[in-house]
């Protein structure tokens, strides 16, 4: 019988079965899609995901940086807080993906080209599409088909607005080695070195209006990227989503199918590759309901500090005085990168 059975190979399903490979499961990926699989992210890896990447054995190409740097999008002010141990890495999403899948397959995971929106478990069993499992893990994305099946989706609740992310890529050499969080009025945009002659661009808003408008509320970094060759724009959202629990008799949840708070804070990825080497231990230890428990300690520094920015967002008073908080106190806002990182 297959040890575990993963619905979804993202980045989070691929972290899962090579954890599970590694730990002498018998894996098998479903996943309809070929792979790479691009997605709107804000493609930085931070250290900790870094170092994540080279315990599994993956090798990412992609381009180093060495900080955050927070910037007010109309004057430029702003702070730089550098990473204390070890480097972020800018990486197209398809780089990575590509990278977890080639480990996964040299490891012997089987890939199987199929799609898992229900299921029907026993207490020694999991039957999903067509096959038979110890445990099923859902790692099928944002809007996780497998939570709503087994009724774990619950509705945020009311008077936060629902947040979307927009990304492009600019053959435009990055200005230094940081990721640099540009602050508007109601949005925020992401630059992230991704190659020596290239940047990801994304941004986080509330509105949904086209690409070029969201720029428009950015002037200096419009400025700089005005006539530069560009991608097609790929979005994704609503970001926050709750998930009521993260395991269900034989079915876990990982990556963004466990819910999610928001990309504000760039720890999606480390929050996968480290919630899928809790969810392996938790099962090949015979103690699944552990997984619970592992996944709120792993994940609550990242609810934290992304819930508090983001509600600090939403002030009218408290949103214009980040970047200049963030320059006023470098410290603390040192202290709260590196403790992401």
């Amino acid at each position: 019988m297959i040890d575990l059975l993963i619905a979804g190979g993202g980045p989070a399903g691929l972290a899962t079965a090579i954890h599970g490979a590694l730990a002498g499961l018998e894996v098998v990926v479903a996943e309809p899609r070929p792979t790479p699989v691009d997605k709107a992210c804000g493609e930085g890896l931070m250290p900790a995901a870094v170092r994540r990447l080279r315990e599994l054995g993956v090798s990412v190409g992609g381009q180093p940086f060495h900080g955050i740097r927070y910037l007010d999008a109309v004057t430029g002010a702003g702070a730089d807080a550098f990473f204390r141990a070890g480097h972020g890495l800018g990486t197209r999403r398809t780089t990575l993906h590509a990278a977890l899948a080639a480990r996964a397959a040299e490891l012997g995971v089987q890939f199987l080209p199929r799609r898992i929106e229900e299921l029907r478990q026993t207490t020694t069993r999991v039957v999903a599409g067509g096959m038979t499992a110890r445990y099923l893990v859902a790692a099928d994305g944002l809007h996780s088909p497998l939570r709503r099946f087994l009724g774990l989706h619950s509705t945020p609740r009311k008077g936060r607005p629902s947040r979307y992310g927009l990304r492009r890529h600019y053959a435009v050499a990055p200005a230094a080695e940081l990721v640099e969080v540009h602050w508007s009025a109601g949005s925020e945009a992401y630059v992230t070195p991704i190659a020596p002659d290239r940047l990801g661009v994304a941004v986080l808003t509330a509105e949904q209006v086209p690409f070029d408008a969201q720029l428009a509320r950015f002037p200096l970094l419009r400025e700089r990227l005005s006539g530069a060759a560009c991608t097609p724009v790929r979005g994704a959202g609503p970001l926050r989503q709750h998930a009521r629990v993260r395991v269900a008799g034989r079915v876990l949840f990982v990556g963004d199918a466990a819910g999610y708070v928001d990309a504000l804070t760039g720890e999606g990825l480390t929050l996968a590759l480290s919630g899928a080497g809790e969810l392996v231990r938790c099962v090949r230890a015979g103690r699944p309901d552990e997984y619970e428990r592992a996944w709120r300690r792993i994940s609550r520094s990242y609810r934290l500090l992304t819930g508090s920015l983001l509600w600090a967002r939403h002030q009218p008073v408290l949103a214009p005085r980040i970047v200049p908080l963030a320059a006023r106190l470098p410290r603390v806002f040192t202290r709260g990168v590196n403790l992401l990182a």
